[in-house]
């Protein structure tokens, strides 16, 4: 077992400088989830699969009281050793998660996550989806932490139209393309432009 565990890449990719990169990390998944549009550079995490801004949200977000889940394209033995070995998440179905990790359509059906409780509605999942590219054009968003409005490459309007009708309750993302981070809260208004 204990061969098993360290087969291949998974002792790498974790961070070289741990206190000063897991903080660097924080702050830029905190200004973005503050900043709807806004996109931020990270670096420091590699994770067999997954983008560099994917790894270092989950280095820098989980732990092992976090249960993630893996959708297909991500679910991959690599990852779930790299997941075991350096953060010790337990990974789990969708219905169980408090983070999720995939591509948008592979993230499908969106109502089988945790959207939180009156009295707990930060006892959401949070999203973590793997796009191409991002970029500040593409839908319009409007609401809380924007001045008047901003633009970013989101895959639909739809999905978070309905999360939106939620509130307080529903689902916050990270959308995450090679070492580029940008997030949506569940409280953002999303319009096709």
């Amino acid at each position: 077992m204990q061969a098993d565990v360290l087969n291949g890449d998974v002792l790498t990719g974790g961070f070289a400088d741990a206190p000063v990169q897991a903080a660097r990390a924080f702050r830029a998944a905190l200004e973005v989830m503050a900043r709807p549009g806004k996109i931020e550079t990270v670096a420091g995490a590699e994770a067999p699969g997954i983008s560099t801004a994917a790894a270092v949200l989950l280095l820098t977000l989980c732990d092992r009281e976090t249960p993630i889940h893996l959708a297909p394209g991500c679910d991959s033995e690599a990852l779930k050793r790299w997941i075991a070995f350096h953060i010790g998440a337990p990974v789990v179905a969708a219905e169980e998660a408090m983070f999720a990790l995939g591509g948008w359509e592979a993230l499908k059906p969106l109502d089988r996550y945790r959207i939180g409780t009156a009295e707990y509605p930060d006892r959401s999942v949070t999203l973590i989806v793997e796009v191409e590219a991002l970029e500040s054009a593409g839908m319009k968003l409007t609401g809380p932490g924007i001045e008047t409005e901003a633009a970013l490459s989101l895959p639909e309007t739809d999905g978070f139209a309905r999360n939106r009708l939620l509130f307080p309750l529903g689902w916050d993302c990270y959308f995450t393309a090679r070492d580029r981070l940008a997030a949506l809260p569940r409280t953002t208004k999303v319009e096709a432009l």
